[in-house]
């Protein structure tokens, strides 16, 4: 979850400037591309990831404002920085107006470049920083329910366009009841924070997602796999977890793979996939906890 490094976009038709802007970023520690034209920085913004572009706006073809306007409209989340000579036909406001997060003139004073781009990064590591905390569950540094909500029809319509698998795995802590009125609730919240550190060391960063989805509840969105192969992503969580040793406690798992059916809506088949999981869970707990159990609807019927 941590921001990514910031990446900045040059674009400028003077070769020169371009060298020179990228030498400054070099300086500044920050990694940047180049770009000759408004529409060269569009091909790239489409094939890679920015969080700042930082644009000439006198070039030919398609002008900074152009540029700007377009990058506003598609790039929302992009800072931008809009550099022009004393001849400038824009001003600040103009430009501001129009999108832009800052201005500088030409020829640019590197320490003023440098104290505005530090800025802009500023912003945006507190940005990710307040966006981190409205979808994390503050004790395990997992993903929240809220969260849960959006990234599941995310996550099934990619699974669904890409043809892969998807499941869903969702965890029960047994017994938490029994630990907080035994040991009291800092144990319990201490045995929480374990259950959230295994199963972040059993997945795949950036490619499962991990989530409290509420009091002694966890689960688990696994993408792009097997039945066999999250049935032995589940089966490590709770191995993970007996290794710990934790008194009294164990995971109940239950496991669903997520099934499209095309005569309903996405939400009705992801709360089938929930139900189901939640169910096979249950199952586990009743069949002698600490166990996993697969739903047993885990077929390949699919919509076409």
């Amino acid at each position: 979850m941590n921001a990514p490094h910031p990446k900045i976009l040059l674009v400028d038709d003077d070769p020169s400037i371009l060298k020179i802007l990228s030498d400054l970023m070099a300086s500044f520690g920050y990694e940047s591309a180049t770009a000759r034209s408004g529409f060269d920085a569009i091909e790239k913004l489409e094939q890679d990831f920015f969080n700042i572009v930082l644009t000439d706006m006198v070039m030919h073809g398609m002008d900074g404002m152009e540029l700007l306007k377009y990058i506003h409209s598609n790039y929302p989340d992009i800072k931008v920085i809009i550099t022009t000579g004393y001849d400038r036909t824009f001003s600040y406001t103009d430009v501001i107006r129009a999108g832009a997060s800052d201005f500088i003139s030409k020829p640019f004073n590197s320490d003023e470049l440098e104290a505005k781009i530090n800025r802009l990064v500023r912003e945006i590591e507190l940005m990710h920083q307040l966006e981190l905390l409205s979808i994390s569950d503050v004790l395990t540094g997992l993903y929240n329910r809220r969260y849960f909500d959006t990234k599941i029809l995310e996550e099934v319509q990619r699974a669904h366009r890409q043809n892969h698998d998807l499941f869903l795995a969702m965890l029960d802590v047994d017994n938490l009841k029994d630990i907080n009125d035994k040991y009291g609730h800092p144990a319990g919240d201490k045995l929480l924070q374990s259950v959230g550190v295994t199963i972040e060391h059993c997945i795949r960063e950036n490619v499962d997602w991990p989530f409290r989805y509420g009091g002694d509840e966890f689960c688990v969105i696994l993408t792009q796999v097997s039945q066999d192969q999250a049935l032995m992503t589940t089966e490590r969580f709770i191995q993970s977890f007996d290794e710990k040793k934790m008194p009294l406690t164990g995971l109940s798992i239950g496991l669903a793979r997520f099934i499209r059916s095309k005569e309903k809506k996405w939400s009705e088949d992801i709360a089938d996939l929930v139900r189901r999981a939640d169910i096979a869970m249950y199952k586990a707990k009743e069949t002698g906890r600490n166990r996993v159990v697969v739903d047993q609807k885990n077929d390949k019927r699919q919509a076409e």
